[in-house]
């Protein structure tokens, strides 16, 4: 088992050691290595490359990945392609991971840390199903231009991106979407924006086509507004719900405030293999680094998503998710999911009360 961790920038560096400290309790009988390398703005600082050469070909020969978050404020002053985060975009495509599952899931022990009402979230538990390959973040054109000439011509810049699909990238992440539906409550909710966009479409087209081929599945559709509504209004009502990059990114983040906080979301990118790169949903937060306030939690479970998805290791994946529940049980809580009563913890003894609860097979 080779697993490579990225840890990256800010809280990424903190939270990641606790997701490796979980990893570590976990897998106390089975065989592994970990090798850590750097991304994102400590790539650039390293090797003056957000994603290093050498990191790039570690994530090539390893079976996994354990990313904690990449993001400096140097980046404001680099064009987007130097900027700490595109380093992640660049692994996505160049290891062909198109499929990111966020599930969203609420801890009964935290529906008072949720900003909505008890009886709206008491028992949510979905999927959001992102594309990661296609969609404006890939598209060409792109860039910065100057417009206008001539002497009776204004100047100024125009800035342009490309949202573009083509239909083999819908077909598989439909069919990723269908087949995570069968283990769940078989429902799909498509979300799109078909009555403007032509990108999008094409994208309900082929979700309908690729529908037929799963006949026990219900298959829904929404345009990406009611469906940014309906999250807050009546979440459980949703399964599986799979959209675009774009619509992902900002629809999962909304739905991560549904559970208490975005240190509560873990996330899978996976392609058609087992390998797969494991992460919290959460920015690098520089504004906390250093401080001992970041929530571990996300970063903890991600690691259990590794062991199910890339090496089927139910039974360790399962410890961890206990484990968190258990300390939850216990009242621990990281400052953005404090409460009134609880015990205020930091970043580090969250992480090891998780661990030590591994290691005690709490069931």
């Amino acid at each position: 088992m080779k697993i490579a961790v990225l840890p990256g920038d800010g809280i990424g560096k903190e939270v990641t050691a606790q997701g490796v400290k979980a990893l570590k309790a976990a897998l106390d009988t089975v065989p592994y290595e970990l090798t850590e390398a750097p991304i994102g703005g400590a790539g650039y600082e390293a090797a003056g490359d957000p994603l290093p050469p050498a990191t790039l070909d570690l994530c090539r020969g390893c079976d996994a990945i354990l990313h904690g978050a990449a993001g400096v404020p140097e980046d404001e002053k680099r064009p987007p392609q130097r900027q700490a985060g595109f380093a992640l975009l660049r692994l996505r495509r160049d290891l062909n991971l198109f499929a990111n599952f966020r599930p969203v899931f609420l801890f009964p022990e935290l529906v008072g840390a949720s900003t909505l009402k008890p009886e709206v979230v008491e028992g949510l538990d979905l999927m959001i199903l992102r594309e990661l390959n296609g969609d404006i973040y890939y598209g060409e054109p792109r860039g910065i231009e100057t417009t206008g000439s001539g002497a009776d011509a204004a100047a100024e810049r125009r800035a342009f991106n490309t949202m573009c699909y083509t239909e083999s990238e819908v077909e598989r992440i439909g069919h990723a979407a269908f087949q995570a539906a069968r283990k769940r409550r078989k429902q799909v909710c498509s979300v799109d924006k078909s009555n403007v966009l032509e990108t999008s479409a094409l994208w309900r087209e082929v979700m309908i086509r690729v529908g037929r081929e799963y006949p026990d599945v219900e298959l829904t559709h929404l345009l990406v507004d009611a469906a940014a509504m309906l999250l807050v209004r009546n979440p459980r009502q949703f399964d599986v719900m799979v959209m675009g990059n774009l619509f992902g990114d900002i629809l999962s983040d909304e739905a991560a405030m549904l559970t208490g906080s975005i240190g509560m979301l873990p996330s899978s990118s996976v392609g058609q293999g087992k390998k797969g790169l494991y992460e919290p949903v959460h920015g690098s937060a520089p504004d906390i680094s250093g401080k001992d306030v970041a929530n571990p939690l996300a970063s903890i479970l991600s690691a259990a998503m590794l062991l199910r998805h890339s090496f089927d290791l139910e039974e360790p994946a399962s410890r961890i998710e206990r484990a968190v529940r258990f300390v939850l049980r216990e009242g621990y809580r990281t400052p953005d999911i404090f409460e009134p009563g609880a015990r205020r913890v930091g970043t580090r003894e969250m992480g090891e009360r998780v661990a030590q609860a591994i290691r005690n097979h709490i069931h």
